[in-house]
């Protein structure tokens, strides 16, 4: 249950901001390590932002972990994945 208080109602998420990216056999992937996300509400908010970001083709969330996998044609921007998640509601961190 989320108790911290963001739009989900958990606790704000912070990324790495200088992720690995690794080739892919459809594009890049970009792996992010994330606090603060505790529960599937949260990641929902999180994933549902990033797929915004042009040129992103698949996100995959694993809360457990604390890793935000994102699938793109081509290499991404930091500051746009940045601004989909400070509008989730989270914020990345360097």
């Amino acid at each position: 249950m989320c108790t911290t208080g963001t739009s989900c109602g958990c606790g704000t998420a912070t990324a790495d901001s200088t992720p690995a990216a690794v080739e892919a056999v459809d594009g890049v992937r970009t792996t992010y390590t994330v606090s603060g996300m505790t529960c599937t509400g949260c990641a929902n908010n999180v994933s549902k932002q990033i797929q915004t970001v042009e040129g992103v083709t698949g996100v995959e969330i694993d809360v457990a972990s604390g890793t935000v996998a994102v699938s793109s044609a081509a290499p991404l921007e930091t500051a746009d994945v940045r601004a989909a998640v400070e509008k989730a509601g989270y914020q990345l961190v360097s």
